[in-house]
């Protein structure tokens, strides 16, 4: 079995996606007024986490693959 490098980046933006996510649900919205209202932390965790996910996908898939 060869090492897969999507196997840890998508695991690490997965958490780092969730994380931020969490904090962006949770940290008031007066916090964001300099940010035109926009909870800034919410998007770019999901965005994040969204690509985390697409990487650990293509691990999975290569990883199934790799085994037929």
């Amino acid at each position: 079995m060869n090492f897969d490098l999507r196997l840890p980046i998508g695991l690490l933006f997965s958490i780092l996606g969730v994380l931020l996510s969490v904090f962006g649900l949770l940290t008031p919205a007066e916090l964001y007024r300099k940010s035109l209202g926009l909870n800034m932390n919410l998007w770019c965790g999901a965005l994040i986490l969204v690509f985390g996910a697409v990487m650990l996908g293509f691990a999975l898939r290569a990883r199934r693959a790799e085994m037929k």
